[in-house]
């Protein structure tokens, strides 16, 4: 089980330079007026607005994390 120790700090990394990415996002829009003029959501977010939310990001990289374990130990016991 050691073996796992060096890609789950990695994966915790990856987690938390999302989290601190999306904390300094929401800081730098707080920080800002309250203007409807300062908040317009641009045209790629309004088709995917999935695409900049860190939990949809947390989720898959613990996902491809967990396959990669998954794939790891049925290649193992071949």
């Amino acid at each position: 089980m050691a073996i796992w120790i060096i890609p789950l700090l990695i994966v915790f990394a990856i987690i938390g330079f999302i989290a601190w990415k999306a904390v300094r996002k929401w800081d730098m829009v707080a920080a800002t007026t309250f203007d409807e003029k300062d908040h317009a959501i641009p045209r790629a977010v309004e088709k995917h607005p999935f695409t900049l939310n860190p939990i949809i990001w947390v989720i898959g990289v613990a996902s491809i994390f967990i396959l990669f374990v998954i794939f790891y130990y049925w290649a193992s016991s071949i």
